[in-house]
């Protein structure tokens, strides 16, 4: 019955996860990561601090949970909402509009990508494995465009991939720098760059 009790706190380990994750991105949303303390993120959470530290070694381990977790919510959201190219551009206008909302959060995924470049960073796997998944993802999706004749004459699907998320990230990293940047227009006409709406009727 002692062994029990013991394990009592770690049976929901998928959820008490979760509910850190949540804990913490509402923390670093509102403090910013440097003034987020674990005990903080613990108490939003309902559990002690070393129950935390069960979960999550330190936070940078957390912040990059919370990271990964936006990013899959945003690419199930993105299949749902997207199933065609025309969609793309409101679909990330309204994106760039709900990451505007949580700035903070901007701004620390800028800084862990950054940092992640170092082989040794324990992000750095998890960041290269992101990238190319995004970018096989919408180059499949840009080569169903260059079917119907609609991508961009002389841009290859693989070039066009890789210039999406170019865009895609420098201009949030111009909007954490000059926040009275419209970035959502940009967004929407580099996307209008690379389909030509001209052809659809050819």
């Amino acid at each position: 019955m002692s062994q029990a009790k013991a394990r009592g706190p770690y049976a929901r380990t998928p959820a008490r996860k979760a509910e850190i994750v949540r804990a913490a991105r509402d923390s670093f949303a509102e403090n910013g990561y440097a003034k987020a303390s674990l005990r903080d993120i613990a108490d939003r959470a309902g559990i002690t601090h070393a129950g935390l530290l069960h979960h999550f070694r330190n936070k940078d381990e957390l912040l990059a949970e919370v990271l990964a977790d936006r990013d899959a919510q945003e690419w199930q959201q993105g299949l749902a909402q997207v199933d065609s190219l025309d969609q793309l551009a409101p679909y990330l206008g309204e994106l760039i509009r709900h990451h505007q909302r949580a700035p903070e959060l901007m701004r620390l995924w800028i800084e862990l990508a950054a940092a992640a470049s170092r082989p040794e960073h324990p992000a750095h796997t998890y960041f290269a494995e992101r990238y190319e998944r995004g970018r096989a993802e919408f180059a499949g999706g840009f080569h169903d465009e260059a079917a119907r004749s609609r991508l961009r004459e002389g841009v290859s699907p693989e070039s066009a991939a890789v210039l999406f998320h170019a865009v895609l990230n420098g201009l949030q990293l111009q909007w954490v720098l000059d926040q009275d940047l419209d970035i959502v227009g940009p967004v929407t006409d580099f996307v209008r760059l690379l389909i030509d709406q001209g052809r659809d009727s050819q």
